[in-house]
C-alpha cells in the first residue's frame, strides 16, 4: 500500500483515477492507466480508508477533547475565528456573525443525541448536550451516549461572552463536559443515580467577568440570556457558574420573566440533576442589541424592553435615603403649559460634568423639570426603571451608566455628551443601540475647549486635534488619556441648542409626565 501511495505522490498515479471515480470517464495520466490498475487499486483504497478511519477514531478517544464539531452546518467545521484583540473589523463593524441557521443550535431545538461545541464566534463559545445528561454534584455535565455517532471525550468551556479578552476570561471558571458510552440501559460505570430529573432544557452561564458593571451586566448577561432563552417561554432551568448572591437579588425581577424554576448554583448542588437538553454558554449579537432578522419570531430590543416593563411593574417603595440617588429639581419658569422631564445621569470620578449646576439652571429656564440621577450598584433597579421610564429626555456623559437608556420608553430622547476621543465607542456602545430600541438619539460632541484636556496640552497637540490618530496607539492610551484623563465643561450657548431640540422632539406626540416630579418631591420631602 505504501508503494502505491508513493507512486501517487511521485505522479505515477495521477488525477485520472480521481476524475474517473467521480464519473468523468476514462482519463489517462503519464505512466498510469485507470483501467489496468482498478482491480488492484480498489482493495488498496479500502484498506487506506479503513486505516484513516481507525486512526482518527483512536485519536479522538485518546485526546479526550474536541474543539469545534457542528451538526447544523458541516461546512463550518474549520471556520474558526482568527486571533483578534476585539470583535470588530478595521472599519469598526462587527467582525463575526452567526450563520443563518443558528436557531438550530438554540436550547430545545435538537431532536437527536448530540455533544458538540460551536467555537467559531469571536464573542462566545456555546456547547450543546442532548440526550441522557447528568449534572453531577461536582458541577460536571456527563452525557451518557447511546448513539455510536456521538463523540466520546471531554472538554471545557467558559460560559461568558467576552472570550477574546484573556484577562477577563481568567476570572471565569471552566465548566466541565464529558461524553461516555452508555452500557445500553441508560447507565454507565461513571454515572450516579438521578436525584432530580428535569423535564425542561437547561442553560448554563457565568456571572463572573465584568459583572458588577451595569453595561456588562446587560450586554454580556441579560440580553444574551434573553436571546438564548426567550423562545422557551420560561420553561427553562437557569444554572449559574461563578454565582453571586447579590447578583441574584439585583436581577430577581428580570430572571422571573425568563424562568419558572429555581435558579441553580453550579458549584453548590445537592445531588445529581438530570436533563435531556443542556446549553452551556450564551448567544450574543452586537452591542446592547438584538438582531430581529435572525431571531425567532423576529424578536427585537423593543421586546426585551417590554420584558423589563413586566419585570418592574408594580409599586415602588421609596426610602428617605433615596434622595441621595434621585434629586428632583423643579422648573423655574413655566414658559409652556406642558413641562418635559429631563433626567441627568451624574458621573463621579472621571468624565465629570463640571458645570452641572449651570446646566441644570439652563434646563429649568427653558422648561424642563429636572431629576439628577446618581446611579450606584445598591439602588434597586425597579426605582431606576420607575424614574427613567417616565423621563422625556435623558442626558449624560459617555460611560457605562448610559446603559440605563434600556429603561427609557421608545420614542423618548437620549442625549449623550461625547468627550474627545470617544466618538466610536459612544456611537457603537450606546448611540446605535439606543436607536435600535426606538429612541431619538442626539449626540453632543464636545469641542477641545469643552474638555479639560485643553488645559493640559497645547492647542495643536494631536490629542486635541486628531484623537483618532492617538487612539491607534491602543486601548491603554485611550483609557489613560480620554476615559480617565478628562472632564467636561459644556459651552452653555452651544448646549442650549441641543436641549431645545431635545425638548421639541420630546413634546411631539409625547404624553406629559409633569405629575411625576411632584410625586418624587412629596416622597422625598423636599425638592431643590
Amino acid at each position: 500500500m505504501m508503494r502505491k501511495l508513493r507512486e501517487y505522490r511521485d505522479g505515477n498515479v495521477g488525477v485520472g483515477w480521481v476524475l474517473a471515480a467521480e464519473g468523468e470517464g476514462e482519463h489517462e495520466h503519464p505512466g498510469s492507466r485507470w483501467k489496468s490498475r482498478k482491480g488492484n487499486f480498489i482493495p488498496m483504497v479500502a484498506v487506506f480508508v479503513f486505516t484513516v478511519m481507525f486512526c482518527f477514531s483512536l485519536v479522538m478517544k485518546t485526546r479526550g477533547t474536541f474543539s469545534s464539531v457542528y451538526t447544523y452546518d458541516r461546512n463550518l467545521e474549520q471556520d474558526l475565528s482568527p486571533p483578534r484583540e476585539h470583535p470588530y473589523d478595521d472599519d469598526g463593524k462587527e467582525f463575526s456573525k452567526w450563520p443563518e441557521d443558528w436557531q438550530s443550535m438554540l436550547p430545545g431545538a435538537l431532536e437527536h443525541e448530540a455533544f458538540f461545541c460551536d467555537r467559531h464566534h469571536i464573542r462566545t463559545d456555546v456547547c450543546r448536550l442532548h440526550g441522557n445528561v447528568h449534572l453531577e454534584p461536582d458541577g460536571k455535565f456527563v452525557l451518557h451516549s447511546e448513539a455510536d455517532t456521538t463523540p466520546i471525550g471531554h472538554t471545557t468551556v467558559k460560559p461568558y461572552t467576552r472570550k477574546w479578552e484573556k484577562n477577563c476570561m481568567q476570572t471565569v471558571e471552566d465548566v466541565k463536559l464529558e461524553s461516555v458510552r452508555s452500557s445500553g440501559n441508560g447507565n454507565s460505570s461513571s454515572t450516579a443515580v438521578c436525584n432530580v430529573r428535569h423535564s425542561v432544557p437547561a442553560v448554563v452561564f457565568s456571572t463572573s467577568g465584568y459583572t458588577g458593571n451595569v453595561y456588562h451586566e446587560f450586554h454580556d448577561g441579560m440580553i444574551p440570556l434573553y436571546i438564548t432563552t426567550q423562545h422557551l417561554n420560561r420553561e427553562v432551568v437557569l444554572i449559574v457558574s461563578d454565582f453571586h448572591d447579590w447578583w441574584l437579588e439585583k436581577y430577581a425581577d428580570i430572571l422571573q420573566q425568563l424562568t419558572n424554576y429555581e435558579i441553580l448554583d453550579l458549584r453548590n448542588l445537592t445531588g445529581t440533576h438530570c436533563f435531556s437538553d443542556v446549553t452551556v454558554g450564551l448567544f450574543i449579537h452586537e452591542e446592547l442589541s438584538i438582531t430581529p432578522s435572525i431571531m425567532p419570531q423576529g424578536k427585537s430590543m423593543r421586546d426585551f424592553r417590554a420584558l423589563l416593563d413586566r419585570a418592574f411593574n408594580g409599586d415602588v417603595h421609596w426610602a428617605p435615603g433615596d434622595i441621595n440617588a434621585f434629586t428632583p429639581v423643579q422648573a423655574k419658569h413655566h414658559q409652556t403649559k406642558v413641562m418635559s422631564e429631563l433626567v441627568i445621569i451624574v458621573r463621579e470620578g472621571t468624565r465629570i460634568l463640571l458645570d452641572l449646576d449651570k446646566v441644570v439652571n439652563l434646563a429649568t429656564s427653558i422648561g424642563f423639570n429636572v431629576v439628577l440621577l446618581k446611579p450606584n450598584p445598591r439602588i434597586e433597579l425597579k426605582k431606576l426603571f420607575w424614574v427613567l421610564s417616565k423621563a422625556d429626555v435623558v442626558m449624560g456623559v459617555h460611560g457605562a451608566a448610559m446603559s440605563h437608556f434600556l429603561f427609557m420608553n421608545p420614542g423618548k430622547v437620549l442625549i449623550q455628551v461625547v468627550p474627545l476621543g470617544t466618538d466610536w465607542a459612544a456611537n457603537t456602545y450606546y448611540g446605535g443601540p439606543a436607536e435600535k430600541m426606538g429612541l431619538q438619539y442626539i449626540p453632543y460632541k464636545i469641542t477641545p475647549e469643552e474638555s479639560t484636556l485643553s488645559k493640559k496640552y497645547s492647542k495643536d497637540d494631536p490629542i486635541l486635534t486628531d484623537p483618532d490618530s492617538v487612539g491607534k496607539q491602543g486601548w491603554d492610551v485611550i483609557k489613560e488619556i480620554y476615559l480617565e484623563g478628562q472632564d467636561v465643561e459644556l459651552s452653555l450657548p452651544r448646549f442650549q441648542k441641543t436641549l431645545e431640540e431635545a425638548k421639541q422632539r420630546s413634546m411631539q406626540g409625547a404624553t406629559p409626565h409633569q405629575e411625576n416630579l411632584s410625586k418624587l418631591s412629596r416622597r422625598y420631602g423636599r425638592a431643590r
